[in-house]
């Protein structure tokens, strides 16, 4: 940069501690809300298959359900282009408020419903358009709530905001989603929770759109937003306008660094979803672990999910993104299958547990500092719209995966053998990516 452009540049504004907290606040909670009314399938995937997808063999069943969470998940890419667009354009506060509201809404649609028993496929038809109405919702969230948190905070905290908010506000929702699992069990036991608690545990959906109003309320737009804002305001009316951020992502500068992120975001997201993803599936259908003990060991691990994202992501800050990268994806080749192997073998419920938490910890760990790295590839102008599409496009293709498992076990005693596979292909490819990206640590700063 030149000098006559350094003068020219706005100066970033330091946000005051208050701003911080409230921006980390609504990153972290923004996120965590969303993927709560996400991981409400997950909980009642095995009610949701045998009602809207219903076979005689429950193994169909089952994978049509993850299926219909696949499908909110490859419609989140369109959801970070359109509400990308709009932050990178308009604020990333604005965009946030709006997906945050039409998550919880389309998620408490589900509990309305009626059932392939009561008029049919078009059931079937009904489920699966809401959940594409909520994937768009979904992606916005993650377009904005990814980008708000990390532009805001110091640059000494940027690696463990990120863990914070990538893995710990997943494993925020996916502690609710547990908490709330725990409390309607207990309310509807038995035969009650296929007749009716599936349907409490949806509309619980609508709690995400109150408290994500009351905590954006306070929220103000990134120094580095208002930074980019000023900059555009000092160009003369002549200047020429702004391609529109998608159509900058995909221009020849930017789409080699975007198609090396997806890498990344493939081999992070697919590690969550054969692990925290599937781990309800597995204690209910491996391990026969009644409903109550396995929402408390569901809890245990996505404890285990937030220590390792928070501490992935810190580990970046001290040692840089591509080297966490790459020795977690190492541990990740080892300790996968083992995990699955012996919690597949084993009736002990805490060996269970543990495993479980372990799992859920090293998951989370290695994909803690990709929302900071995926934040500092991109520049300001275009940082929503790439971090949203890579992140989801990555995550959309790894949702697939637990789909493919639950067709290729053939039956639950396949389950451990099938996951071990699995994850240590999508480890090949999180290696891949970490090994042929750069270092992008302090990178965050570019308009």
């Amino acid at each position: 940069m030149t000098t006559l452009e350094q003068a020219d540049q706005p100066a970033v504004a330091t946000p005051t501690r208050r701003q911080t907290i409230t921006a980390a606040s609504a990153s972290l909670f923004g996120w965590g809300l969303d993927l709560f009314d996400l991981f409400i399938l997950l909980y009642v995937a095995p009610v949701v298959g045998r009602l809207f997808f219903p076979s005689e063999q429950p193994m169909l069943s089952l994978a049509g359900a993850y299926a219909s969470f696949a499908v909110t998940l490859l419609v989140r890419p369109l959801g970070s282009a359109i509400f990308g667009s709009y932050a990178d354009r308009f604020g990333r506060k604005r965009a946030l408020m709006v997906a945050v509201t039409g998550v919880g809404f389309s998620t408490a649609i589900f509990g309305l419903l009626p059932t392939v028993g009561q008029i049919g496929w078009f059931a079937t038809a009904l489920f699966l358009f809401f959940r594409l109405v909520q994937g768009i919702f979904v992606g916005g969230v993650v377009a904005s709530s990814h980008t708000i948190g990390t532009e805001t905070v110091p640059e000494r905290w940027r690696g463990f905001m990120s863990g914070a908010v990538g893995g710990g506000g997943s494993a925020i929702g996916g502690l609710l989603a547990s908490l709330v699992f725990f409390v309607v069990s207990l309310m509807f036991p038995g035969d009650a929770f296929a007749e009716t608690g599936w349907r409490v545990m949806f509309f619980s959906g609508l709690l995400t759109s109150v408290v994500g109003l009351v905590i954006f309320r306070n929220l103000e737009e990134s120094p580095l937003f208002k930074q980019l804002q000023a900059k555009k305001a000092l160009k003369n009316a002549t200047a020429q306008r702004d391609a529109s951020p998608v159509r900058t992502l995909f221009s020849r500068p930017q789409l080699n660094g975007f198609l090396l992120t997806l890498l990344l975001s493939f081999g992070g997201g697919s590690a969550y979803y054969l692990t925290s993803g599937y781990l309800p599936t597995f204690y209910n259908v491996v391990n026969g672990v009644p409903g109550s003990s396995a929402s408390i060991m569901l809890i245990l691990a996505n404890v285990g999910a937030a220590l390792g994202a928070c501490g992935g992501g810190e580990l970046s800050q001290r040692i840089g993104r591509r080297p966490a990268f790459i020795w977690m994806g190492v541990v990740r080749l080892v300790a996968f299958p083992l995990l699955f192997l012996l919690m597949g073998s084993t009736t002990g419920l805490w060996t269970i547990a543990l495993c479980g938490f372990a799992l859920s910890f090293l998951a989370n760990a290695s994909y803690g500092p990709l929302l900071i790295y995926l934040n500092e590839r991109f520049p300001t102008a275009i940082r929503a719209t790439g971090t949203g599409l890579s992140w989801n496009i990555g995550f959309a293709l790894g949702g697939i995966l637990p789909t493919f498992v639950s067709l290729a076990a053939g039956g639950p005693s396949g389950i451990p053998m099938t996951l071990a596979i699995f994850t240590v292909a999508v480890t090949l490819v999180y290696l891949l990516g970490a090994l042929l990206t750069s270092e992008t640590r302090g990178n965050l700063e570019r308009m």
